[in-house]
Order: C-alpha cells, then sequence, then structure tokens
C-alpha cells in the first residue's frame, strides 16, 4: 500500500463530504497501515447515469488512488426492493431482466471513472439471493420498528398517512447486510442514505466486526442552481450525451455552482482547484475559461481528449454567432392545412414531448423562429415557409413547412 501522510488522506477523504462518522475510527484504522475494505453500493434501477450518480464514483477513485481497495457494489437483488430513501411512496417494482441489463451498463460507465479492474465489482445477489426464510427472519429480528418509523422519510410518509409496505423496512436490513458480508471498513453514500449506512454499523457490531466508518456526500445540484439533479427535474447532465451536450450544459451553470462541481466531480487536487479559484477570484483568469477547463475534462473522462477539444471548438463558434452552431439538421415536415401551430412544430420534430411542454416553453421565452422569439402560444406558420426553429440553448433545427392533404 502507498504511503501516505494520515493527515494528507484526511483531506482528500473529506473533500466535499457532508458528514464522517467517526473521523476518529477512521483514523485508528488508517493507522494500521493496511489497505481499507471501501464500500459503495449502487441499485441499477435506470439504465443511463447522470453527473449526480458519479459523485461516489469520483469518491471511491480518490481512495483507489490512495492505495485501498474499493468495492464496487451493483445491488441487483435491492434493486427488486427500490430503496426507501428520500421518497414519499413506494418504488415501483422492476423485473430481474431490467436489473441486469442496467447493471451491466452501469458497470461499463463506471470503468470511465474507477479502475474497474483493480475495483472488487460484487453483486448483492451472491449472497442475499441465497438466504432462506429463517436467515430473513433472524436478519429482521436485528432490528425494531420503533427504529426504522424514527428514520425521517417514513416518519414523514406515516404521519402524511401515506402506505409504507413491509418490504421496504427490509431494504435497510439488506444494505446493512451487504457491509456485513463484505467486511467494509468504510461505506459511501449520498446525504439522503445515512441511515442506511448506519443500520450497517449496528449489524456489524451484533456481527462481532469492528463498525464501518460511514462517509456521506452532497447530493449535486443540477444545472438549474437550485434542485438536486435528476432526469425527472430536466436539469441533468448525462454521462452517455454526445459530447457537444455535456460541454454546453457544463457551461451554461453558475460561475459560483462551478466551484461545487470541481470539488466533487473534477480529478484535479484540491491545491490545484484553489490555485485556480485564486486566479479567478484576483482576475488573472476569467471565470469562463475555468468553466471551459472543467468542461473538457469532464467531456473527455466520457468520451474522448478529441471529442473534448471538437466540443470545446464548436462552442466557441456558436458563442461568436450568438449560439448557432456550423451544422444543423434540416427536416420537412407536413401540415394539415395551410398553416400549423408552432406547438405542433416542436412535437413534430420532437424537441417536446408534448404540446403542454411547447406551451410552457414558448411561455418562458425559450422559443425562437429565426432571430424572432415566439411570444404568442398560437403561433401559426404558414405553408411553404423555411425558417430556424431555435428551442432553449442547443436545440436547432432547419424546417421546410409542406402541406398535406387536409383531413
Amino acid at each position: 500500500m502507498k504511503t501516505i501522510d494520515i493527515s494528507k488522506q484526511l483531506e482528500i477523504i473529506k473533500r466535499g463530504s457532508i458528514a464522517l462518522v467517526s473521523e476518529d475510527e477512521l483514523i485508528e484504522k488508517l493507522k494500521e497501515g493496511r489497505p481499507l475494505r471501501i464500500k459503495a453500493g449502487f441499485d441499477p434501477t435506470a439504465p443511463d447515469l447522470h453527473l449526480g450518480h458519479t459523485v461516489l464514483m469520483q469518491k471511491l477513485r480518490q481512495f483507489q488512488e490512495l492505495g485501498h481497495q474499493v468495492i464496487f457494489l451493483m445491488g441487483d437483488y435491492t434493486a427488486m426492493i427500490g430503496d426507501p430513501s428520500g421518497r414519499d411512496e413506494t418504488r415501483p417494482t422492476l423485473s430481474e431482466e431490467i436489473i441486469k441489463k442496467n447493471a451491466r451498463t452501469y458497470v461499463k460507465q463506471a470503468s470511465k471513472i474507477l479502475n474497474i479492474e483493480d475495483a472488487e465489482v460484487r453483486f448483492n445477489s451472491e449472497w442475499l439471493g441465497k438466504m432462506s426464510g429463517p436467515d430473513f427472519l433472524r436478519l429482521s429480528s436485528k432490528y425494531t420498528i420503533a427504529r426504522m418509523i424514527e428514520r425521517d422519510d417514513f416518519k414523514k410518509r406515516y404521519t402524511e398517512g401515506h402506505p409504507i409496505r413491509i418490504h421496504e423496512f427490509i431494504y435497510p436490513l439488506l444494505q446493512g447486510h451487504d457491509s456485513v458480508v463484505l467486511k467494509a471498513d468504510v461505506e459511501l453514500g449520498g446525504t439522503d442514505q445515512i441511515f442506511n449506512l448506519l443500520v450497517g454499523r449496528e449489524l456489524q457490531k451484533e456481527d462481532g466486526q469492528r463498525p464501518q466508518v460511514v462517509l456521506t456526500m452532497p447530493l449535486l445540484v443540477g444545472t438549474d442552481g437550485t434542485q438536486k439533479m435528476s432526469k425527472s427535474y430536466g436539469n441533468y447532465i448525462g454521462i452517455t450525451e454526445a459530447p457537444r451536450e455535456i460541454f454546453g450544459k457544463v457551461m451554461s451553470i453558475s460561475d459560483e455552482l462551478m466551484w461545487n462541481y470541481y470539488e466533487l466531480l473534477s480529478a484535479n487536487s484540491i491545491e490545484e482547484i484553489k490555485l485556480l479559484k485564486n486566479k479567478v477570484y484576483s482576475g488573472q483568469l476569467h471565470p469562463k475559461m475555468a468553466k471551459q477547463n472543467l468542461a473538457m475534462e469532464l467531456v473527455e473522462r466520457f468520451h474522448s481528449k478529441h471529442a473534448a477539444v471538437n466540443a470545446c471548438d464548436e462552442f466557441e463558434r456558436m458563442f461568436a454567432k450568438k449560439g448557432v452552431p456550423d451544422k444543423i439538421e434540416e427536416k420537412e415536415i407536413t401540415a394539415l392545412g395551410d398553416s400549423m401551430a408552432v406547438v405542433d412544430v416542436m412535437v413534430d420534430v420532437g424537441f417536446c414531448k408534448s404540446k403542454s411542454d411547447a406551451r410552457r416553453l414558448i411561455q418562458q421565452g425559450g422559443v425562437s423562429l429565426g432571430d424572432e422569439r415566439v411570444i404568442e402560444i398560437d403561433h401559426y406558420i404558414p405553408v411553404g415557409s423555411e425558417f430556424l426553429l431555435k428551442v432553449g440553448k442547443r436545440k436547432y433545427v432547419k424546417i421546410r413547412l409542406l402541406a398535406g392533404i387536409e383531413r
């Protein structure tokens, strides 16, 4: 194992974190001079990851660089239950087929961040899937309903009259049992995971093990600068998105939020980030350049250096041309009459899922025809028109509106 000063290790480990339970216990483990077993679990409930999902993976990478043994745990069994953390209703049940497919995607995408060959990749179905009825009864006997109901999200649902299913109580016990099986020294999780992580400590004590240290990381704020990153909020940056999309979305975040992204996502050292921040605050470096460096780093991580350079060049060209890219897709669409509503055009070309979404974007001032912003929701375009439709900051299409057969 690498010989790295404990105070230096602590500085790296605590970088960007919210809670550490407890620092004294972690120091005692680090003093032993052995590679610690660092566990982080991921339930493959969706096929694609966004940057918010990678915060824990980036922290795992830091542990790897310190010489510790990282356990990348796929919760393929617990995903069938669904983590109740932060939920005000029961999660829908997923099929084994979907979970297995998603799990393969997670491991592949994680390899862009972790040294996956040196990581211990495990699936909790290895042991949870083999548990017998008596095994489940013994595990269930190790925690009380009173302790479960103390959990904030369970307490909130109970108080508001929302149902809590029995299997949701089982989830924290299964996650905690994973730590017992894997003999975890440290477990990572988001701030919404603190209850589950602490259950793992209790179950390890019951098993005669030293309890794991718990390290929680913040939930990454989305591009809107207010809510946590989520596909449902439309403020996410998907790691499988095209390079130009990743680059453009990173460039759209605020200067203040940029430093949070640097701390949680960048591979730059703490010293390098401090130096960069000082240059920006002293006026030696424009914030746009610092943000551009971050955008290029993330595009290179998930695509390639060549893709990052091209995305940067394209963004600069778009910026110089007030946001119009060099290559714009061209489409021909047919109107059922002598004109077509802009909202119908937006849905037809796939820029919006519904007319209500299109109307909302128009009301927000995010839709333009050429250089003219669309103001009226019921704006119609005559047949025979050729025009540039712009929706939001990065969606463009050249359209030729053809006449169809009137119904």
